[in-house]
């Protein structure tokens, strides 16, 4: 029987994968998928809530359609701007873009 609390530990450990991802990794696109990981785990956990609180509103699962369409809208974004600084640097090292500080 998977109970509320192997959602939380599955959400715990996506998240903090995610976490280390976003800290630890140099490259740009290796810090979105982190970002995207975090994400993830928060509407494994919205959906879990919802499943075993309130199982007739589906207020978990509009709130994860609307964190997936922010990550799709940041994802759009974040990868633009990397491509273009790219194009300019021929790095997409996050130590190496500082362009937006001028």
């Amino acid at each position: 029987m998977i109970t509320l609390y192997h959602y939380l530990i599955l959400s715990a450990a996506l998240f903090c994968i995610g976490l280390y991802g976003a800290v630890a990794k140099k490259n740009a696109i290796a810090v979105f998928m982190g970002i995207e990981l975090m994400l993830n785990s928060v509407n494994i956990n919205l959906i879990a809530f919802n499943h075993f609180l309130k199982p007739d509103i589906l207020t978990g699962h509009t709130f994860a359609i609307f964190i997936i369409a922010v990550a799709a809208s940041e994802v759009a974004v974040g990868l633009a701007i990397i491509l273009s600084l790219y194009r300019h640097r021929k790095s997409t090292t996050v130590d190496d873009i500082d362009l937006l500080k001028w």
